[in-house]
């Protein structure tokens, strides 16, 4: 007789966080790109609007990664985030049993894509939010990014501080 999967078995437990990052990445790439979309479409480029106090909202190209930073043009942006990718999903891989590091890694995800949907669609990535003094102008897929680095190092240091002896032998 054939041994059938019982729900919520191993396969599952190996396949929920993927899922779980899957739908966070999800998320995050729609609401950047519509966004976005939303900001094209109502605001001209290089125009400015006052938001809220202290915040403008603006149509904005970056031709270089985050807060602008160039690492020589488009192919060092594609390769730039394709290594940090593959890093980020190895380790995701390796740790899936970590408590909610399927969060941090569906932001990343979620936010590399939203960006890079951007390059491929028009060669830049559209940034939209301005705060004051001389702060580089980001988007939502940037936020995801940024907030993904914070939570994957908590997640992370709270694994250690749980685990003092570090990783167990596999």
């Amino acid at each position: 007789m054939a041994a059938t999967a019982e729900p919520g078995g191993a396969g599952m437990q190996r396949r929920g966080p993927w899922l779980r990052a899957a739908g966070v990445a999800a998320v995050v790439v729609a609401a950047d790109q519509i966004a976005k979309a939303a900001v094209r479409s109502s605001i001209a480029q290089g125009e400015e609007r006052r938001f809220l106090p202290g915040v403008q909202l603006v149509n904005t190209r970056n031709h270089g990664v985050a807060f602008g930073l160039d690492v020589g043009g488009a192919a060092g942006v594609t390769v730039l985030i394709g290594l940090a990718l593959l890093v980020l999903l190895v380790y995701f891989a390796r740790h899936l049993r970590e408590p909610l590091i399927w969060l941090p890694t569906g932001m990343l995800v979620g936010g590399a894509v939203g960006n890079v949907l951007d390059r491929l669609r028009a060669g830049s990535v559209t940034d939209f939010v301005k705060l004051p003094l001389g702060w580089p102008a980001f988007n939502l897929a940037d936020v995801s990014i940024t907030l993904g680095i914070l939570a994957l190092y908590l997640v992370v240091d709270r694994g250690k501080a749980r685990d003092p002896g570090g990783p167990s032998p596999r």
